[in-house]
């Protein structure tokens, strides 16, 4: 199971890349925004390889979509937020307070998300160690950002 840390570690890499490549992509086409459906595009045909390659794609039935709870289905439009944010803010304000902002919020927020257990994750308390941890990536962010 260990080799899964690695897999996040190349997508931390990948999303560090990421907003310099959309961002060029949007500043070379006439409209920033355009550059979102080519990335949109990109991304499914991705995760369509994926799932033939790896034989785990299936359309899911009626009543397992029925299962599903409403906000489970809005991530895509996280996602697309996300992407829009690359397109048109990253480059203007550069890639690690880009990045080191968007890390440091995804990890407060992951904090209070475990505290709860909510959107599916497993419940783990905000104890001190994690609340020091946020606090000095916020730090950091804040020294990366000023200089």
């Amino acid at each position: 199971m260990w080799y899964l840390y690695g897999f996040v570690l190349l997508a931390g890499i990948a999303n560090a890349i990421q907003p310099g490549m959309n961002g060029t992509l949007a500043k070379g086409l006439p409209q920033p925004l355009a550059a979102g459906l080519v990335v949109g595009a990109a991304t499914a045909l991705t995760i369509l390889a994926a799932g033939l390659v790896s034989g785990r794609l299936a359309w899911p039935s009626q009543a397992q979509v029925a299962q599903v709870p409403w906000w489970a289905w809005c991530g895509g439009v996280l996602g697309g937020g996300i992407v829009a944010t690359q397109l048109l803010i990253a480059r203007q304000i550069g890639a690690a307070p880009f990045l080191g902002l968007l890390v440091t919020a995804g990890v407060v927020t992951s904090i209070a998300l475990d505290h709860f257990g909510w959107v599916g994750f497993a419940e783990h308390p905000a104890n001190l160690r994690r609340i020091l941890g946020a606090l000095l990536m916020i730090a950091g962010v804040a020294l990366v950002a000023a200089f």
